[in-house]
């Protein structure tokens, strides 16, 4: 970020080795042969730790603990935890986090006898600074991609407009925002205004961070002044558990009570969609039947009524929604893999910032193999279903013009190789390896439906 430096990276929080958590179970996991006679789990053997092995093993744990097979569940703990040591390689690393979420769900729903008598262990969250977070962006293109493709759109957007509004929707906390104001004042033409309205913090989002954001709005503001640029920021007290409703509401009011004139309304929405309830949170919605639309949907077709000047929105191309819990777990078992691979590539063994990122893929982990409910708020969906939701609330994708496309791939320059770029119809798709990893999309309100 423009307005940071670097930092020393923060001593974030041992996660105690997963053996541990047995310690009262007559040390189970530390003998090396299992603690029952003839068992078909041997997990000596090599074949045990190829990823579609280890797929199969966790998928079996999940469904065992729920039809509430005890014995099975006991086993394939057993085995997992000797072939997935916490601090092995990428694919290990993986594997303990998967093990450790699956624990936490038995211990939650009581499936399994010897759970219960697992210490509970709390994990510290670690709250960074604005340097560390910004840091903690920068280092691989997972949200700089996003940041480098709305800001190009949205500079090309807002060319003929003396006042320009944001609403930043983000889990990253503004640091899309310096970047923006600095491309805003090396232009010809500097708005005479930019507002930027963003919702207050929940808590159950990842990264958290330790600075109020009446201190952030101050430090964005005199920013923007060193730039000649007048920046006002307003927090609006919102959730996305209720997909923005209040924040949404205070937006129409400032409509009718200051109608636009020569005023842009730009909504920028980063890795939050997902985070706002959808149908698999209450199985009788649908989101094609407006009497029955989750918040999910009813947040886009509330931020269609503003009649905004451009919409962005970008997210992980991942299918974390589905109601089975096995299906789930596949599906975050082949997308995770990504970042643990990503940083075995950046970052060495003993590195602060793994620590970071391994904390914060690990809650998401959790999040998604142990809650349910309204606790688990890891719901994200494919690009193709996010694509189909804006288009049912009356948007039609713009794209992205070829100054986007050459900002994203000068950005990728900087960074280790294996991160790609694909350019399918109007969206863009960052990847890792050929795999799909997060996806950009800008959109308008479709003519036809004003």
């Amino acid at each position: 970020m423009h307005f940071t430096g670097t930092s020393t990276p923060p001593q974030m929080h041992q996660i105690a080795p997963f053996s541990g958590f047995y310690s009262s179970i007559n040390q189970v996991v530390h003998s090396t042969l299992p603690p029952w006679p003839h068992s078909i789990f041997q997990p000596s053997s090599r074949s045990l730790r190829d990823s579609y092995s280890i797929e199969q093993l966790l998928i079996h744990c999940a469904n065992a603990i729920e039809t509430n097979d005890s014995t099975s569940t006991q086993q394939i703990l057993w085995v997992l935890n000797n072939i997935a040591p916490s601090d092995g390689d990428s694919s290990e690393r993986l594997t303990c986090a998967f093990l450790r979420a699956l624990v936490t769900r038995a211990a939650r729903y009581g499936t399994c006898k010897v759970i219960p008598s697992i210490p509970n262990v709390q994990k510290p969250i670690y709250k960074f600074s604005m340097m560390e977070l910004a840091s903690f962006v920068d280092l691989t293109p997972w949200h700089r991609f996003g940041f480098t493709a709305a800001n190009a759109a949205i500079l090309e957007a807002v060319e003929s407009y003396s006042v320009i509004h944001i609403i930043d929707l983000s889990s990253t906390h503004c640091m899309q925002i310096p970047t923006l104001i600095e491309a805003l004042a090396n232009r010809v033409k500097i708005p005479t205004l930019v507002k930027l309205t963003i919702a207050s913090a929940t808590n159950n989002i990842r990264p958290i961070f330790n600075i109020s954001y009446q201190d952030l709005g101050t430090k964005l503001v005199n920013f923007a002044r060193s730039r000649n640029i007048v920046l006002e920021f307003k927090v609006i007290s919102s959730t996305a558990s209720n997909g923005f409703l209040s924040l949404i509401d205070e937006l129409k009011i400032q409509q009718l009570v200051h109608p636009k004139r020569d005023e842009a309304l730009v909504v920028n929405c980063h890795m939050m969609l997902h985070y706002i309830p959808e149908e698999t949170l209450n199985p009788q919605m649908n989101f094609l039947d407006s009497s029955s639309a989750s918040f999910r949907t009813m947040f886009l077709k509330a931020v269609h009524s503003l009649n905004p000047t451009l919409v962005l929105l970008v997210d992980e191309d991942a299918d974390l929604t589905s109601k089975s819990l096995v299906c789930r777990l596949r599906s975050a078992f082949n997308y995770l893999w990504i970042p643990y691979d990503i940083i075995d590539t950046y970052l060495p063994h003993d590195s602060k910032q793994r620590q970071w990122y391994e904390a914060d893929i690990g809650w998401k982990i959790e999040n998604v193999v142990a809650e349910d409910g309204s606790r688990r708020v890891e719901r994200a969906e494919a690009k193709n279903k996010c694509v189909e939701r804006m288009r049912n609330a009356k948007f039609r994708e713009v794209g992205f013009g070829e100054a986007a496309v050459d900002e994203v791939r000068s950005m990728l320059d900087e960074h280790a190789a294996g991160w790609g770029l694909k350019r399918e119809q109007e969206h863009l798709m960052l990847t890792w390896k050929g795999h799909s990893v997060v996806f950009a999309t800008a959109w308008i309100p479709n003519s036809f439906d004003q």
